[in-house]
């Protein structure tokens, strides 16, 4: 894998572990990359003055300095064991909401990949993936890699989730970037590569149950058959542009939804990482995040790399573009796609 030059390491408390430096440090020798590590204070800057700075013996430039002192040396330690790979490595504090702010470092400075541990709610019926996790995976225009904390040091499974069967300038560069993440990763952790695409023929139980004249169940029969060979031959002309992969690759043709059959095959298959592309609806500004994609991050208990089309757009802006910066006007100001950010904002 050579595409990444530009890592952005997101280093807050409760997603560091160790598969995520060892994965990011493998990545950055491969790459020849550099790594850059970020943690994000959850306060405006001047904000935390305001509220400790009436402390007895403490002044409000203090009580600041030395939050961020103490978030610079963990960031330090952490620089260390990268160095010590001989990782070019720099390191930044942010202040403000933890998404954005990695947002807006990403339109600065340009990354080709966001890396994070997963924030894990032991909660009963949690949802996997964390407020700030969902936000990155949503909004963020580069690549993001959301790492579950209990994996292995390299994955002994990786799943390719595919929809080349509605091909058009969105979906193809897609296809071929999940593909081309996918396979290289398979590649170099010498894992086995697992394709997934879902196909189904729109309005089959309308046309059984409708009684239409002149359509016949045969004939229904034979639009099935037909649709399922064309979503065959789809992906096996994806797959073809990858001559080196593993000839022992597993592919999953699947009849139904996507949102059914991509989770139940990363768990029926064990798989501990998705490759999978979050597509948004063309034309409604902010809403970038499909309703199929929401439903299968919802389900899923894996590490997943998610990917955006070539013409994404985030809605997060420069601070220079902001209005008002604080957290509650930040946060409702985004367009949002219903439930899903209402829930974990």
């Amino acid at each position: 894998m050579k595409r990444f030059k530009n890592i952005l390491l997101v280093c807050d408390e409760g997603g560091i572990h160790d598969a995520l430096f060892a994965r990011a440090i493998r990545l950055a020798k491969l790459n020849d990359a550099s790594v850059t590590l970020v943690d994000v204070i959850e306060a405006a800057p001047g904000e935390l003055s305001r509220l400790f700075g009436s402390l007895p013996g403490a002044t409000k430039k203090d009580v600041e300095a030395e939050v961020v002192t103490f978030h610079s040396a963990r960031l330090a330690k952490i620089a260390a064991r990268f160095r010590a790979h001989r990782v070019e490595t720099t390191q930044q504090v942010l202040q403000g909401i933890a998404f954005v702010e990695v947002i807006r470092k990403v339109l600065r400075d340009r990354p080709d990949l966001v890396m994070k541990g997963a924030v894990v709610d032991d909660k009963p019926r949690a949802p996997f993936f964390a407020s700030t996790d969902m936000h990155l995976l949503r909004k963020c225009p580069c690549p993001v890699w959301i790492m579950n904390p209990g994996e292995h040091d390299h994955y002994p499974k990786v799943l390719a989730a595919v929809d080349p069967n509605h091909v058009d300038e969105t979906t193809e560069p897609m296809n071929r970037l999940i593909m081309d993440l996918a396979t290289s990763i398979s590649k170099a952790d010498d894992s086995a590569l697992n394709i997934v695409s879902a196909w189904s023929l729109d309005e089959e139980d309308t046309l059984r149950d409708s009684g239409f004249e002149g359509i016949s169940k045969d004939d229904v029969d034979r639009l099935v058959e037909q649709k399922r060979a064309d979503a065959e031959r789809s992906v096996k002309d994806l797959v073809a542009h990858y001559p080196d992969v593993d000839p022992s690759r597993q592919i999953h043709l699947v009849k139904g939804s996507a949102e059914t059959a991509i989770p139940d095959v990363a768990e029926r298959e064990a798989v501990e990482l998705i490759v999978m592309g979050t597509v948004g609806r063309t034309g409604i500004p902010g809403v970038i995040i499909g309703n199929t994609a929401e439903a299968i991050l919802s389900r899923v208990k894996c590490s997943v790399l998610a990917v955006k089309p070539p013409d994404f757009e985030t809605p997060v802006t420069l601070e220079s573009d902001a209005k008002d910066t604080s957290r509650a006007a930040i946060v409702e100001n985004l367009p949002i796609d219903g439930r899903a950010d209402a829930q974990s904002t």
